[in-house]
């Protein structure tokens, strides 16, 4: 399908102001200042987190499982964006939200994300999808009396939505899956980064930069990056994947992870993919142009920019509300956070 499903959602999504600015709701959705503000809602989660390490064969993937009170309604696990963490504003803040309605939350670390550089001397890119792939399913192993979740945000997203295709030929049993601005078309992605306001493209190369140098850090004699810290980003994606990946060119690496087109045709979950018009980093015509299967809904805000949905001054996001509303209908059981 390529039509978006009638929306069922908590309200509409109608910011004012300067809200309606896709830059400042982009740079809003990772700030500080959202997590000072829901500080209070985000505490119980930090203090209530077990981080565990997942041993998948080919690499260490580390996560952080909270468990509510009372029996879960399901157990929803996270995927951060690109050189997130699970310790990213919008993890906590989503993940603090589901916690509190009644969801168990397992918040995942993509390889080389968060402080997790020196479990796997391999570098991070973002074709590794066998070892997420197998970390969700240990994790099913591990918690095997509840339905599985999987959802993301940006490239989390994008995993998200692999994984899910993935899943019943992995024997992973994925019950619904959400996205959350996914990178469609990595290659449409790199370009919007490179001609967007440069701050989009000194953000990343800054975080990238640092991970790198910590990489390096921990394997000195595998790694020398001194090349790289003054490539802009196309130029250095080229470089790490000429020297550290399989593939043969920038185009190829990047089409492999690609879920353009009818590349999500085979997702047998129930889902959503939430985006908007607006977003500068993934491109909306990329979602319109999406074959998805029937159960996966695919809704469109006229505002949001990228992962933002702010939805005014108390900087309460409508994605977690959005996700928190089909989530809690889906799985009704009783919780004391409603």
């Amino acid at each position: 399908m390529t039509a978006a499903h009638p929306p069922l959602e908590p309200g509409t999504f109608a910011p004012k102001g300067w809200l309606r600015n896709p830059h400042v709701q982009s740079v809003l959705a990772s700030s500080g200042l959202r997590r000072f503000v829901f500080r209070d809602r985000i505490s119980p989660l930090l203090a209530s987190s077990r981080e565990e390490i997942l041993d998948v064969g080919e690499a260490k993937l580390v996560g952080h499982l909270n468990l509510p009170k009372h029996t879960p309604r399901a157990l929803v696990v996270l995927i951060h964006g690109w050189e997130g963490s699970v310790h990213s504003t919008y993890m906590l803040c989503l993940g603090s939200w589901l916690l509190s309605h009644g969801f168990a939350v397992y918040r995942l670390n993509l390889r080389d994300h968060g402080d997790t550089h020196h479990l796997n001397e391999g570098i991070f890119h973002s074709n590794r999808l066998g070892e997420v792939v197998k970390a969700v399913k240990l994790i099913s192993e591990r918690l095997p009396d509840w339905p599985i979740v999987i959802g993301g945000y940006s490239l989390g997203g994008n995993f998200a939505l692999r994984i899910a295709r993935a899943a019943p030929e992995a024997g992973v049993p994925i019950d619904y899956v959400f996205a959350v601005c996914p990178a469609v078309h990595p290659p449409h992605v790199l370009t919007a980064i490179e001609s967007g306001p440069s701050f989009y493209h000194d953000y990343f190369m800054r975080k990238w930069r640092q991970s790198l140098m910590l990489k390096q850090k921990h394997f000195p004699e595998a790694y020398d990056f001194g090349w790289a810290m003054k490539s802009d980003m196309r130029h250095l994606t080229t470089g790490l994947v000429q020297r550290h990946t399989e593939y043969k060119s920038l185009d190829e690496y990047l089409t492999a992870y690609s879920i353009a087109g009818d590349r999500l045709t085979g997702i047998q979950a129930d889902g959503v993919i939430l985006t908007s018009e607006d977003d500068p980093v993934c491109p909306v015509a990329d979602f319109r142009s999406l074959t998805l299967p029937s159960q996966v809904e695919l809704f469109i805000t006229r505002f949001g920019g990228h992962c933002g949905f702010v939805r005014d001054f108390s900087l309460d996001s409508y994605a977690e509300r959005f996700v928190s509303f089909r989530l809690k209908a889906r799985y009704p059981g009783s919780s004391s956070g409603d």
